[in-house]
């Protein structure tokens, strides 16, 4: 791709949506058409960017990229280890070239405990870069963010991607992640949110979700770093931990802490719904529009 995404900012809008239920390679037909209807409504309530978590496949993401008109589509993330930088460029090329600059590819080196042949995550992320470049046709550093968290990878996407896409972080780290990106490169973070009123019930939902990264040391890792204990990990978070990694509350909370990150360094929050009875694998289209209609015009 011989084009960058033209004024970044812009081009990602204030605020996105995070969904890991965007995979059309891992449900039927019905699935397909519910997630096309889907991607259809969040483009009519105005979000930036829609993010494909979860691992997507190459194709998972031109999917979204063809099921969409004007949106943004950005993976979050695709793991550098599940596909090759040959396999990601080849697939993002077959999509139709006018809806393709709509596209950027979010790269992370996911975890150790999750990807057998896990080595020296650094160097192989500096390696899948260079042979995105040398790619035919390439994909470059202005179609492509990476997912950071430390201060290496952070100096790394700035010099080499948009900019970065960390996941579950504080405002904290936000504004460290800016000091150390400067001041051009784009940060967006991700921000989880359970829409629920009853903080007991939404403690409990974030706890659900939060137990499983907190198994994965680099997310512990990047916590101590901003000053957490172990002990802030243990029975799934301390109130503590849940209060400043979540948006917990009503949708007015939610634009407020998405405010903070704004405010701390960010260009763009991309907010992950999180919800009790879909375990955070569904569709939360009532959430989505609501969240929308909370936002306004500052999407």
């Amino acid at each position: 791709m011989t084009s960058e995404i033209s004024g970044t900012g812009r081009a990602f809008g204030r605020v996105g949506i995070w969904s890991g239920a965007l995979h059309a390679s891992r449900v039927d037909d019905a699935g397909r058409k519910a997630i096309a209807e889907a991607l259809a409504e969040l483009e009519e309530l105005g979000y930036g960017t829609v993010w494909i978590g979860g691992s997507p496949t190459p194709e998972d993401a031109a999917a979204v990229v063809a099921a969409t008109r004007s949106i943004t589509v950005a993976t979050g993330i695709l793991s550098i280890w599940n596909h090759t930088a040959e396999e990601a460029a080849a697939a993002i090329s077959a999509i139709d070239p006018g809806a393709r600059r709509r596209f950027v590819l979010g790269l992370g080196v996911s975890h150790g405990p999750m990807v057998p042949q896990y080595a020296k995550p650094y160097s192989a992320m500096v390696s899948y870069l260079d042979a995105l470049d040398a790619a035919e046709p390439s994909v470059g550093p202005g179609h492509r963010v990476l997912a950071a968290l430390g201060p290496k990878m952070l100096k790394l996407a700035a010099g080499r991607s948009l900019g970065a896409h960390p996941y579950l972080v504080t405002t904290e780290h936000t504004a460290e992640a800016r000091a150390a990106l400067g001041p051009d490169a784009l940060l967006a973070p991700e921000l989880t949110v359970v829409l629920d009123t009853d903080l007991d019930r939404a403690r409990t939902t974030a706890r659900t979700m939060l137990g499983m990264y907190l198994q994965l040391p680099n997310y512990t890792d990047n916590l101590l770093r901003l000053g957490f204990t172990e002990g802030d990990f243990e029975g799934g978070g301390s109130i503590r931990l849940l209060d400043a990694l979540f948006a917990l509350g009503d949708a007015e909370l939610v634009r407020r802490r998405t405010r903070d990150y704004l405010d701390a360094g960010a260009d763009h929050v991309a907010l992950q719904v999180l919800t009790a009875d879909e375990g955070g694998a569904g569709l939360p289209r009532a959430a989505w529009r609501e969240l929308g209609e909370a936002f306004g015009d500052e999407l």
